[in-house]
């Protein structure tokens, strides 16, 4: 660590947010000093995202001190944090979704930059750092890595003084974690102040000088990354030993519930990316998975499987032997399809309804209406055990979804799709922001779900994630689908490098083949 001085950089004393239900941060003291990347750790729900959002002026807090670089500061918005030096990468991100990526990154700078200027900037950064965007897409149009990238370089193009990271890399290849990783030491040493946020233990004990843990909105503890074991950061995080996923042998010769055969799309979104040729199977009693850098054709091969996006054809895509391409979401649902979206809020779930209603969006087949109407005590029941049976931190199913955090209102998202015991199971990021674990929960479910006939499909930019639970594994790259490998027989050095284009020969030269 270089340029430590004794004035923290950021000090929080006696920091408390409280809200009708619940108390978010509980009296947190926390130091920062210049050139430091401090973590902070804790379960969903713990307060780290509250207490970010409180330091950038997202949010005020009910009762303590904020002091920067020595001076005792009321942060009042974020535009007054920027003001001071502070940039956040949010977790959920916050950009208008009709302007482009140009006009989302001015919105946060100084002035009225020229955006001819400001796209060249955005390029070099975008270069520099391994974070490629294209400035001109419609904020609407980009995946969730594509987003975060979006937010990484809006950040970098600050020149922050701290710089506020809440879950980087949930969705960043192997490469480009690394990439990210240089750049972070390079602010550090430039004497940046930067607090990190993530639930990947390892990229803890790699990058953080200090770590402070928050539970149930206190501090509980602190510590040295370096000098820990992974199994201790987990002790310290949830308070117990990290649970471990077990995994049986995939049913062999299940039938086929997911076929995709030849699946041509052009995208709705002129800067989208066309689907060329897919071919995919994934049978009953198997876990399948899809790795790819973010904005690869991921999206619209999502659309196109869930019914969001039907084709002119039906025969393409077939779920449970029936031809499916050209049905809408509810017939493919009526198949024994249910689906988990990427985007928790907007499509996963409706911010501003109860958990209780969000349940009856997907899961009205099980049991939730009678002769056509709302069997409500039904609808809440469900509600009611999935939050029991997935240990989402909320106020009960008369809970918004918007009030929930990330990661629990994840827990919740992938309950409700797995209590309807589907047929077939396609989810995408299942463990995107969410702690270790709740993570090693999810996976076990999914897992059990396997084992017990469900087909799955998994889509993630999680290599570890998808080495741990998936059966066969393939790679999107440019809207074209590899052939699906058996996990045991490749590498995640081999997928990773795959994902960034940068192919083994002999790799190339089997998907050549397979494509001829």
């Amino acid at each position: 660590m270089s340029t430590i001085h004794n004035t923290p950089r950021l000090a929080l004393r006696g920091i408390s947010k409280a809200y009708p239900s619940v108390l978010a941060n509980d009296s947190i003291d926390l130091r920062v000093m210049p050139g430091e990347i401090h973590a902070v750790l804790g379960e969903n729900g713990a307060g780290k995202s509250t207490l970010m959002k409180i330091i950038y002026g997202v949010t005020q807090p009910t009762s303590g001190e904020m002091h920067w670089e020595g001076e005792a500061v009321r942060v009042s918005s974020p535009a007054h944090a920027r003001g001071l030096g502070i940039g956040m990468v949010f977790q959920h991100f916050a950009l208008f979704e009709t302007l482009t990526v140009v006009q989302n990154v001015a919105l946060s700078l100084p002035g009225k930059p020229d955006l001819a200027d400001l796209a060249r900037r955005i390029v070099a950064v975008s270069e520099r750092y391994g974070l490629p965007v294209d400035s001109g897409r419609l904020a609407h149009g980009l995946s969730v890595g594509e987003r975060q990238r979006v937010e990484i370089i809006r950040c970098l193009l600050q020149n922050p003084r701290l710089l506020i990271m809440d879950e980087p890399t949930s969705v960043l290849t192997p490469q480009a974690v690394r990439t990210l990783f240089t750049t972070l030491r390079q602010l550090a040493d430039e004497g940046c102040s930067i607090l990190y946020i993530s639930h990947k233990l390892d990229e803890i004990k790699e990058l953080c000088h200090r770590a402070t843990v928050l539970r149930a909105g206190r501090v509980s503890g602190g510590c040295v990354p370096a000098q820990e074991s992974l199994a201790s950061l987990a002790r310290l995080m949830i308070g117990k030993e990290l649970p471990r996923t077990t995994r049986g042998a995939a049913a062999d010769g299940g039938e086929v519930r997911l076929s995709v055969q030849g699946l041509s799309q052009r995208s709705h979104d002129p800067f989208g990316v066309d689907l060329k040729g897919i071919s995919l199977e994934v049978k009953a009693g198997e876990i399948v998975g899809i790795a790819g850098v973010s904005g690869n054709g991921q999206q619209e091969l999502l659309y196109a499987l869930s019914g969001e996006a039907p084709l002119a054809d039906a025969p393409p895509i077939r779920i449970c032997g029936i031809a499916a391409g050209r049905m809408p979401p509810g017939q493919r649902r009526a198949l024994g399809l249910c689906f988990v979206p990427e985007e928790r809020l907007g499509r996963g779930a409706v911010p501003r309804m109860s958990l209780a209603r969000n349940g009856l969006l997907t899961a009205y087949g099980s049991g939730l209406l009678k002769y056509g109407l709302i069997r409500f005590g039904a609808m809440r029941a469900l509600a009611q055990r999935c939050i029991e049976q997935y240990g989402v931190k909320c106020g009960g199913p008369d809970s918004q979804a918007r009030s929930l955090s990330g990661g629990n209102l994840q827990k919740f998202i992938v309950g409700r799709e797995i209590m309807q015991c589907p047929r077939l199971l396609i989810v995408a990021q299942p463990t995107w922001g969410v702690d270790v674990g709740a993570a090693a929960f999810i996976r076990q479910a999914l897992i059990d779900l396997r084992s017990a006939g469900t087909a799955i499909l998994v889509v993630s930019e999680e290599l570890d994630e998808l080495f741990e639970i998936t059966d066969r594994i393939a790679v999107i790259a440019g809207g074209q689908l590899s052939p699906a490998t058996p996990t045991q027989h490749t590498s995640v050095e081999e997928v990773g490098l795959r994902m960034s284009g940068m192919r083994p020969a002999e790799t190339l030269g089997k998907e050549c083949s397979h494509a001829a």
